[in-house]
């Protein structure tokens, strides 16, 4: 016959510390949609019939929110890239991806950053997706937009938010 062990010595540890208490953070992403979207091509055919050479692209980032009730933010991604080779431009183009998303249950000290840095994490590679299939319908090869610091993008904006408000104040 097997003898059971003694647990005596061994007892669970105690679960019911702060695992309870702490409520996870939770982003809910209800829709999301292009909100703008507009693309040109200012010197075709020419730029696609001769060697333009290596472009030199340039890509702005920029995030915005704003509460739209119940709880529920739309958040705004805009992406915009404008490539151009010597003086001549290739292509413009400039996209704001938008999502509605909500937080339950989030403090309001988190809310802000949740908000403003996971929610544009979360529908960057959709909106680099429609900025990768429009270039390339445009003629060009596939603009594939590297991935973006939103933390560094967030902290760029509260800086720019802090400058505008202390220059007001004097």
């Amino acid at each position: 016959m097997a003898k059971k062990p003694n647990n005596s010595d061994t007892k669970a540890p105690d679960t019911a510390t702060n695992e309870d208490t702490h409520v996870q953070r939770q982003l809910v992403v209800h829709a999301q949609y292009i909100k703008d979207l507009s693309f040109a091509n200012p010197n075709a055919p020419k730029v696609l019939t001769e060697d333009t050479g290596q472009p030199d692209v340039e890509i702005g980032v920029n995030v915005g929110a704003s509460m739209i009730g119940n709880g529920q933010f739309e958040v705004l991604l805009n992406l915009s890239a404008k490539a151009k080779a010597d003086d001549t431009a290739l292509f413009l183009v400039d996209l704001t991806y938008a999502g509605v998303v909500s937080a339950p249950n989030t403090p309001e000290a988190e809310l802000n950053p949740l908000i403003m840095i996971e929610a544009p994490r979360l529908l960057f590679p959709f909106a680099r997706a429609i900025i990768s299939d429009m270039t390339r319908d445009g003629g060009f090869m596939p603009l594939n937009i590297q991935p973006v610091d939103f933390v560094a993008v967030y902290q760029h904006n509260l800086a720019r938010q802090q400058e505008a408000s202390s220059s007001e104040a004097h």
